[in-house]
């Protein structure tokens, strides 16, 4: 498994919307939860904060949310680009401020996983041991 080597965000802008995509390493669950709630609470304008996590030794611990997205359009697609990535120990929230138009489902999930992807490659890894 491996760790992001830094968290932070990346800001994309799709026909008007803009997306904010923010990692950040976390220790275990309660970690995770508590810096998604903070990411909430700083952004209560947004129209949606989707979420993902990945925590564990082997990283066996993983949720996501839509956020109110049509069901898993936004959440599973950043799961799964977290774990296909083999990382441990990662928050990841994508949140979406609206512009005016409507995406449909199809554009917004292709770009959720590229908008965690963009990151996560930025920032580089922690290799940890493998399994």
């Amino acid at each position: 498994m491996r760790m992001i080597g830094k968290g932070g965000s990346v800001e994309l802008e799709v026909r008007r919307s803009r997306f904010v995509c923010t990692l950040e390493r976390v220790a275990d669950e309660a970690a995770a939860v508590e810096f998604l709630g903070r990411h909430r609470r700083a952004h209560r304008d947004a129209t949606h904060n989707c979420t993902a996590y990945v925590v564990g030794e082997r990283g066996e611990i993983t949720k996501s949310s839509d956020d109110g997205e049509p069901a898993g359009t936004a959440g599973v697609p950043m799961l799964e680009v977290l774990v296909r990535r083999g990382l441990t120990g990662t928050a990841a929230v994508v949140t979406r401020h609206f512009g005016g138009v409507k995406l449909g489902a199809g554009a917004w999930c292709a770009p959720t996983g590229r908008r965690c992807r963009r990151p996560s490659t930025r920032w580089g890894w922690w290799s940890c041991a493998r399994w």
